[in-house]
């Protein structure tokens, strides 16, 4: 079919797109149904027929993007102040992907987003065939279900009807991510981009539970962060185990026996915090189906580089604006060097 002006401007930016036809293809259809159900929530919360628990949940939501941008200092534009019913628990389903003897993700590399560590389809089928075909290429593979996604601010990014299955604490913290996207972005450095977006999520949500005055909750947050920041560093320290390994000049069938025995032990040591601490870890379908390179690969893609920003913000004074200032000194940097700076212990 033809595509609009509009529709492949957003192929040229959308960390969804990619290089075959077919592929772009279901990008752009699957971005346009997006686009298309996208209703003011202003508009839906008047409506005497929206329903009550519909209603309430959007007020929530309404507030916490007042908060982002007027206490968190994220953009205040039309991003996430529309509503999208898109009818299905996941609006993309992410394949992540690394080589049976790395702990480095594979890459796909588009116009404008520059390289990412996943690649997105808005069909479930389509995102496990394509992993089907990485694991016949000897490829470690795990295919993830996402509720929310960014453009990066060249689109007004609705709140979508998959995101409401989570609390609002979640959904507050959904949206300080998403919309620090749109502060600072790197291409070609998902784990930069991801670990400042966690860091402003958590900060976020720190400061919006305090503002409500929800000390119940806020508490449990705290607990949930305290563990959230132990599971990470069980997953890096396992993650280092299997990079020296495979930087080593053992024989396949050798490496490969003692990667079994790392992601074991992971396992293992996954399954003993969960007893200790009486918190579940998060990851018990990953435990369930047996822990690979590419799930290692996206949790540092996600964690490995906070405490490096937790690092910068702390020595900003806790003061936002000064962090994202001093994050874009540091995107601004070479590789390398932004790398040693946040996020040694995340890089091979």
């Amino acid at each position: 079919m033809l595509l609009d002006a509009r529709l492949l401007a957003l192929l040229a930016v959308l960390p969804l797109s990619g290089c075959g036809t077919l592929y772009l293809a279901q990008a752009a259809v699957g971005q346009w149904k997006v686009m298309a159900a996208r209703e003011p929530i202003t508009a839906i919360v008047a409506d005497p027929a929206t329903a009550p628990p519909l209603r309430a949940r959007l007020e929530a939501i309404v507030a916490a993007r007042d908060f982002a941008s007027r206490e968190l200092a994220l953009p205040d534009n039309t991003s996430y102040r529309e509503y999208a019913a898109i009818n299905r628990e996941y609006v993309v389903w992410n394949v992540v992907a690394a080589p049976e003897f790395s702990v480095t993700p594979r890459e796909w590399c588009f116009p404008v987003a520059g390289c990412v560590a996943y690649r997105g389809y808005f069909s479930e089928r389509r995102a496990r065939d394509y992993a089907l075909a990485l694991e016949a290429q000897g490829y470690d593979v795990f295919v993830g279900g996402v509720v929310a996604y960014s453009t990066l601010g060249r689109f007004a990014d609705p709140v979508l009807s998959s995101m409401l299955v989570y609390g609002d604490p979640q959904l507050a913290a959904i949206i300080f991510h998403e919309l620090a996207h749109q502060v600072v972005y790197v291409p070609d450095d998902s784990a930069f981009n991801e670990a400042f977006a966690v860091t402003v999520e958590q900060e976020g949500l720190s400061r919006w539970l305090a503002a409500r005055n929800e000390p119940e909750p806020l508490a449990a947050w705290r607990t949930r962060r305290a563990a959230q920041a132990q599971v990470a560093a069980l997953f890096a320290a396992r993650r280092e185990e299997l990079r020296r390994l495979y930087a080593s000049a053992l024989e396949p069938a050798v490496m490969r026996e003692r990667k079994r025995a790392i992601l074991r032990a992971l396992a293992a040591d996954l399954r003993a915090f969960e007893r200790r601490t009486g918190i579940a870890s998060g990851y018990s379908r990953w435990l369930d189906a047996g822990l690979n390179n590419a799930q290692l690969a996206s949790v540092a893609t996600y964690f490995g580089c906070v405490p490096g920003f937790e690092r910068v913000l702390r020595a900003e004074g806790d003061d936002l604006p000064r962090f994202y200032a001093a994050v874009k000194a540091l995107a601004a940097r070479p590789d390398a060097e932004r790398r040693a700076a946040l996020c040694t212990s995340a890089a091979e």
